[in-house]
This record gives structure tokens, sequence and C-alpha cells, in this order.
């Protein structure tokens, strides 16, 4: 191989289908998790404190599922195609 062939990565696989669900099923649930502590404490705060609460409890589901689903399409699109044709081996 000479000194200027340059190399090109062909593949930018990003990680396992399996491994982001995994991911993305834990982020879910640690949300679910502050949800429910948020209506514990709405139950057990005093007043203005539990409006602050009850304001999480409420909008975390929202936040929750958007940051659950934000992931695989954050890979680069194109980052995997050669620049230039790779030379036969021979």
């Amino acid at each position: 191989m000479a000194q200027d062939d340059e190399i090109f990565d062909i593949t930018s696989a990003a990680k396992s289908l399996s491994n982001d669900q995994a991911g993305r099923q834990r982020r879910y649930f640690i949300s679910m998790m502050v949800r429910t502590l948020c209506f514990i404490l709405t139950v057990v705060l005093p007043s203005p404190y539990r409006w602050v609460a009850l304001v999480g409890a409420v909008f975390l589901p929202y936040i929750a599922v958007v940051v659950a689903n934000a992931g695989r399409e954050t890979v680069e699109t194109g980052s995997a195609i050669l620049k230039k044709k790779p030379k036969a081996l021979s």
C-alpha cells in the first residue's frame, strides 16, 4: 500500500436496535418514576411547592416521550458514503 493511498470507512454503524431500545426504555422508566414522585410530593408538600410538583407531574409525560423517542435520528446521514472509489485488491 502506497503512502498516498487514502483509507475510507464504509461502515459507520450505529449501536444495535436492541441496545437503543433498552436505553430508551430505561430513560422513559426513570422519567415515569420521577413523575410518580411528583404526584406523591403533590399530596405531601405544603401549598406553594405542591403546585410545582403538580406541574412536573402533568408535563413530565410529554417530556419523557420526546426524550425517549429521540435517539436513532441523531445518526449522521451519509457519513458512510465513500468519497472515492476503492482500488481493487490484486
